[in-house]
Protein backbone atom coordinates (compact mmCIF):
# COMPACT_ATOMS: atom_id res chain seq x y z
CA UNK A 1 0.00 0.00 0.00
CA UNK A 2 2.16 2.84 -1.29
CA UNK A 3 -0.29 5.62 -2.13
CA UNK A 4 -2.74 7.68 -0.13
CA UNK A 5 -5.42 6.71 -2.64
CA UNK A 6 -4.83 3.02 -1.89
CA UNK A 7 -4.91 3.76 1.84
CA UNK A 8 -8.20 5.64 1.61
CA UNK A 9 -9.74 2.75 -0.33
CA UNK A 10 -8.48 0.23 2.25
CA UNK A 11 -9.83 2.29 5.15
CA UNK A 12 -13.20 2.58 3.47
CA UNK A 13 -13.45 -1.20 3.49
CA UNK A 14 -11.93 -1.82 6.95
CA UNK A 15 -14.50 -3.05 9.41
CA UNK A 16 -12.78 -2.47 12.76
CA UNK A 17 -10.38 -0.19 14.59
CA UNK A 18 -7.77 -2.97 14.47
CA UNK A 19 -8.09 -3.15 10.68
CA UNK A 20 -7.70 0.62 10.40
CA UNK A 21 -4.63 0.46 12.59
CA UNK A 22 -3.04 -2.28 10.47
CA UNK A 23 -3.72 -0.37 7.25
CA UNK A 24 -2.28 2.90 8.56
CA UNK A 25 0.79 1.15 9.99
CA UNK A 26 1.42 -0.64 6.68
CA UNK A 27 1.22 2.65 4.83
CA UNK A 28 3.54 4.47 7.27
CA UNK A 29 6.16 1.72 7.15
CA UNK A 30 6.53 2.28 3.41
CA UNK A 31 7.31 5.99 3.88
CA UNK A 32 10.49 7.82 4.82
CA UNK A 33 9.64 9.19 8.26
CA UNK A 34 11.25 9.82 11.63
CA UNK A 35 9.52 8.79 14.85
CA UNK A 36 10.18 10.12 18.33
CA UNK A 37 7.47 12.66 19.15
CA UNK A 38 5.23 10.51 21.30
CA UNK A 39 5.51 7.24 19.35
CA UNK A 40 8.64 5.39 18.30
CA UNK A 41 7.35 3.37 15.33
CA UNK A 42 4.83 3.23 12.49
CA UNK A 43 2.70 0.90 14.60
CA UNK A 44 2.78 3.35 17.50
CA UNK A 45 1.67 6.29 15.37
CA UNK A 46 -1.06 4.19 13.74
CA UNK A 47 -2.43 3.21 17.15
CA UNK A 48 -2.32 6.84 18.31
CA UNK A 49 -4.14 8.11 15.22
CA UNK A 50 -6.87 5.47 15.33
CA UNK A 51 -7.37 5.99 19.08
CA UNK A 52 -7.83 9.71 18.38
CA UNK A 53 -10.51 8.89 15.80
CA UNK A 54 -12.29 6.49 18.14
CA UNK A 55 -12.96 9.24 20.67
CA UNK A 56 -15.61 10.55 18.30
CA UNK A 57 -17.17 7.13 17.83
CA UNK A 58 -15.00 6.13 14.90
CA UNK A 59 -13.42 4.90 12.91
CA UNK A 60 -16.05 5.20 10.19
CA UNK A 61 -15.69 4.96 6.42
CA UNK A 62 -16.46 8.68 6.14
CA UNK A 63 -13.34 9.45 8.22
CA UNK A 64 -10.99 7.86 5.68
CA UNK A 65 -10.55 11.20 3.93
CA UNK A 66 -9.68 12.86 7.26
CA UNK A 67 -6.96 10.30 7.89
CA UNK A 68 -5.46 10.55 4.43
CA UNK A 69 -5.48 14.34 4.69
CA UNK A 70 -3.51 14.21 7.92
CA UNK A 71 -1.10 11.60 6.58
CA UNK A 72 -0.52 13.62 3.42
CA UNK A 73 1.03 16.34 5.59
CA UNK A 74 2.79 13.76 7.75
CA UNK A 75 4.52 12.31 4.67
CA UNK A 76 5.00 15.31 2.36
CA UNK A 77 5.75 17.98 4.97
CA UNK A 78 7.12 15.64 7.66
CA UNK A 79 4.92 17.31 10.31
CA UNK A 80 4.92 15.35 13.59
CA UNK A 81 1.62 13.63 14.31
CA UNK A 82 1.21 15.51 17.60
CA UNK A 83 1.05 18.83 15.75
CA UNK A 84 -1.38 17.42 13.21
CA UNK A 85 -3.73 16.21 15.96
CA UNK A 86 -3.11 19.21 18.24
CA UNK A 87 -2.53 16.87 21.15
CA UNK A 88 0.20 14.90 22.91
CA UNK A 89 0.21 12.67 25.98
CA UNK A 90 2.70 13.02 28.83
CA UNK A 91 2.73 11.19 32.17
CA UNK A 92 -0.72 9.81 31.40
CA UNK A 93 -2.25 13.24 30.72
CA UNK A 94 -3.46 14.84 27.46
CA UNK A 95 -1.93 18.18 26.47
CA UNK A 96 -2.90 20.71 23.84
CA UNK A 97 0.09 21.26 21.59
CA UNK A 98 1.03 23.30 18.55
CA UNK A 99 4.29 24.53 16.95
CA UNK A 100 4.66 27.31 19.54
CA UNK A 101 6.05 24.73 21.99
CA UNK A 102 8.04 21.50 21.95
CA UNK A 103 6.11 18.25 21.78
CA UNK A 104 6.15 16.57 25.24
CA UNK A 105 8.39 13.49 25.29
CA UNK A 106 10.81 13.66 28.24
CA UNK A 107 11.76 10.52 30.22
CA UNK A 108 11.16 12.71 33.28
CA UNK A 109 7.56 11.51 32.96
CA UNK A 110 8.50 8.29 34.78
CA UNK A 111 9.82 10.16 37.82
CA UNK A 112 6.82 12.47 37.85
CA UNK A 113 4.32 9.60 37.64
CA UNK A 114 5.89 8.13 40.80
CA UNK A 115 5.41 11.42 42.63
CA UNK A 116 9.24 11.79 42.65
CA UNK A 117 9.63 8.77 44.92
CA UNK A 118 12.01 7.38 46.09
CA UNK A 119 14.01 10.59 45.72
CA UNK A 120 11.52 12.98 47.31
CA UNK A 121 8.05 13.02 48.86
CA UNK A 122 6.71 15.27 46.08
CA UNK A 123 5.50 18.00 48.44
CA UNK A 124 6.17 21.69 49.07
CA UNK A 125 7.06 23.91 46.14
CA UNK A 126 8.33 22.95 42.71
CA UNK A 127 9.98 25.06 40.01
CA UNK A 128 9.88 23.98 36.36
CA UNK A 129 12.47 25.90 34.34
CA UNK A 130 11.67 26.23 30.62
CA UNK A 131 8.14 24.92 30.97
CA UNK A 132 7.15 25.15 27.28
CA UNK A 133 3.71 23.54 26.95
CA UNK A 134 3.57 23.21 30.74
CA UNK A 135 3.62 19.41 30.59
CA UNK A 136 6.26 18.86 33.29
CA UNK A 137 4.82 21.43 35.68
CA UNK A 138 1.23 20.27 35.24
CA UNK A 139 2.05 16.57 35.44
CA UNK A 140 4.06 17.26 38.61
CA UNK A 141 1.10 19.09 40.14
CA UNK A 142 -1.24 16.25 39.17
CA UNK A 143 0.89 13.35 40.41
CA UNK A 144 2.51 15.12 43.38
CA UNK A 145 1.17 16.95 46.39
CA UNK A 146 2.70 20.38 45.94
CA UNK A 147 1.44 23.59 47.50
CA UNK A 148 2.61 25.56 44.47
CA UNK A 149 4.28 24.90 41.16
CA UNK A 150 6.01 27.76 39.34
CA UNK A 151 6.22 27.16 35.59
CA UNK A 152 8.82 29.47 34.06
CA UNK A 153 9.58 30.31 30.45
CA UNK A 154 10.97 33.32 28.61
CA UNK A 155 8.83 32.59 25.52
CA UNK A 156 5.38 34.22 25.61
CA UNK A 157 4.12 31.96 22.81
CA UNK A 158 5.02 28.82 24.75
CA UNK A 159 3.38 30.21 27.88
CA UNK A 160 0.19 30.76 25.88
CA UNK A 161 0.16 27.03 25.12
CA UNK A 162 0.83 26.28 28.80
CA UNK A 163 -2.12 28.48 29.78
CA UNK A 164 -4.40 26.39 27.55
CA UNK A 165 -3.21 23.27 29.31
CA UNK A 166 -3.70 24.72 32.78
CA UNK A 167 -7.30 25.42 31.83
CA UNK A 168 -7.76 22.01 30.24
CA UNK A 169 -6.49 20.13 33.28
CA UNK A 170 -8.05 22.42 35.88
CA UNK A 171 -4.82 22.98 37.81
CA UNK A 172 -4.79 26.77 37.96
CA UNK A 173 -5.04 26.75 41.75
CA UNK A 174 -1.59 25.12 42.00
CA UNK A 175 0.36 26.02 38.84
CA UNK A 176 1.54 29.60 38.30
CA UNK A 177 3.01 30.75 34.99
CA UNK A 178 5.94 33.16 35.17
CA UNK A 179 7.47 34.88 32.13
CA UNK A 180 11.14 35.21 32.95
CA UNK A 181 14.58 34.05 31.85
CA UNK A 182 15.32 31.17 34.23
CA UNK A 183 15.50 32.57 37.79
CA UNK A 184 15.57 36.29 36.97
CA UNK A 185 11.94 37.11 37.82
CA UNK A 186 11.46 34.85 40.84
CA UNK A 187 12.65 37.17 43.59
CA UNK A 188 13.94 35.24 46.58
CA UNK A 189 11.61 32.24 46.15
CA UNK A 190 12.94 28.87 47.29
CA UNK A 191 11.85 25.37 46.27
CA UNK A 192 11.77 21.75 47.37
CA UNK A 193 12.22 20.48 43.81
CA UNK A 194 13.68 22.18 40.76
CA UNK A 195 13.13 20.33 37.51
CA UNK A 196 14.13 21.27 33.99
CA UNK A 197 14.25 19.97 30.44
CA UNK A 198 16.10 22.94 28.94
CA UNK A 199 17.51 23.27 25.42
CA UNK A 200 20.49 20.90 25.22
CA UNK A 201 21.06 19.97 21.55
CA UNK A 202 24.65 20.72 20.44
CA UNK A 203 25.23 22.72 17.28
CA UNK A 204 26.40 19.75 15.21
CA UNK A 205 23.34 17.74 16.16
CA UNK A 206 21.01 20.65 15.37
CA UNK A 207 22.37 20.67 11.83
CA UNK A 208 21.66 16.94 11.48
CA UNK A 209 18.12 16.87 12.91
CA UNK A 210 15.47 15.01 10.86
CA UNK A 211 12.82 17.21 9.19
CA UNK A 212 10.21 16.44 11.88
CA UNK A 213 12.22 18.37 14.46
CA UNK A 214 12.42 21.43 12.25
CA UNK A 215 8.72 22.05 12.89
CA UNK A 216 9.53 22.66 16.56
CA UNK A 217 10.84 26.03 17.84
CA UNK A 218 14.60 25.89 17.30
CA UNK A 219 15.34 28.06 20.34
CA UNK A 220 13.78 25.37 22.55
CA UNK A 221 16.31 22.80 21.28
CA UNK A 222 19.60 24.56 20.47
CA UNK A 223 22.14 25.04 23.26
CA UNK A 224 25.46 25.95 21.67
CA UNK A 225 28.50 23.95 20.64
CA UNK A 226 28.41 21.48 23.55
CA UNK A 227 24.72 21.67 24.41
CA UNK A 228 25.46 23.30 27.75
CA UNK A 229 24.57 26.97 27.21
CA UNK A 230 21.92 26.96 29.97
CA UNK A 231 23.28 24.35 32.35
CA UNK A 232 25.74 26.44 34.38
CA UNK A 233 23.12 28.99 35.36
CA UNK A 234 20.59 26.28 36.19
CA UNK A 235 23.07 24.52 38.48
CA UNK A 236 24.24 27.66 40.27
CA UNK A 237 20.70 28.93 40.73
CA UNK A 238 19.45 25.59 42.03
CA UNK A 239 22.23 25.48 44.62
CA UNK A 240 21.00 28.80 46.01
CA UNK A 241 17.24 28.19 45.79
CA UNK A 242 16.76 24.60 46.87
CA UNK A 243 15.51 24.14 50.42
CA UNK A 244 17.19 21.65 52.80
CA UNK A 245 16.37 18.16 51.57
CA UNK A 246 15.50 19.51 48.13
CA UNK A 247 16.37 17.91 44.79
CA UNK A 248 17.32 18.99 41.28
CA UNK A 249 16.22 16.89 38.30
CA UNK A 250 17.85 18.05 35.08
CA UNK A 251 17.68 16.57 31.59
CA UNK A 252 20.72 17.21 29.42
CA UNK A 253 20.34 14.41 26.86
CA UNK A 254 23.32 13.88 24.62
CA UNK A 255 25.20 16.70 26.41
CA UNK A 256 25.71 14.42 29.43
CA UNK A 257 29.29 13.50 28.50
CA UNK A 258 30.22 17.15 27.97
CA UNK A 259 28.73 18.02 31.36
CA UNK A 260 30.79 15.36 33.12
CA UNK A 261 33.93 16.66 31.43
CA UNK A 262 33.11 20.16 32.64
CA UNK A 263 32.49 19.05 36.23
CA UNK A 264 34.54 15.87 36.72
CA UNK A 265 34.27 15.85 40.54
CA UNK A 266 30.50 16.37 40.85
CA UNK A 267 28.69 13.11 41.81
CA UNK A 268 25.92 13.29 39.22
CA UNK A 269 23.35 10.53 39.66
CA UNK A 270 22.33 9.45 36.17
CA UNK A 271 18.84 7.98 36.23
CA UNK A 272 17.66 4.86 34.42
CA UNK A 273 14.18 4.49 32.94
CA UNK A 274 12.00 1.47 32.28
CA UNK A 275 10.51 3.04 29.14
CA UNK A 276 13.83 4.25 27.74
CA UNK A 277 15.64 7.56 27.74
CA UNK A 278 18.90 8.82 29.18
CA UNK A 279 20.81 11.96 30.07
CA UNK A 280 18.76 12.86 33.17
CA UNK A 281 20.60 13.65 36.39
CA UNK A 282 19.59 14.11 40.01
CA UNK A 283 21.43 16.06 42.70
CA UNK A 284 20.58 16.77 46.32
CA UNK A 285 20.54 20.34 47.60
CA UNK A 286 23.40 19.64 50.02
CA UNK A 287 25.54 18.17 47.25
CA UNK A 288 24.89 21.19 45.06
CA UNK A 289 25.87 23.71 47.70
CA UNK A 290 29.15 21.88 48.14
CA UNK A 291 30.04 22.52 44.49
CA UNK A 292 28.07 25.70 43.71
CA UNK A 293 28.12 27.76 46.88
CA UNK A 294 26.50 31.20 47.07
CA UNK A 295 29.95 32.80 47.10
CA UNK A 296 30.98 30.98 43.92
CA UNK A 297 27.70 31.85 42.17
Amino acid sequence: MDSLRDLEAALGQAGSAAAWQRAVAEFLKRQTLWYGHGADSAEGEAAWLVDWLCRDGGPKAAQAAIVTGLLRRRVLERVPLAYLLGEAWFAGLPFRIDPRALIPRSPLAEIIERGFRPFHAGTGRLLDLGTGSGCIALASAYHGDFDRVDAVDVDADALAVAALNISRLGLGDVVRLVKTDLYAGLGDASYDIIISNPPYVPTASMQALPPEYRHEPAHALAAGEQGLDYVDEILRGAAMRLRPGGMLFLEVGEAAAALERRYPTVPFLWLEFERGGEGVLALEAEQMREYWSVDRA
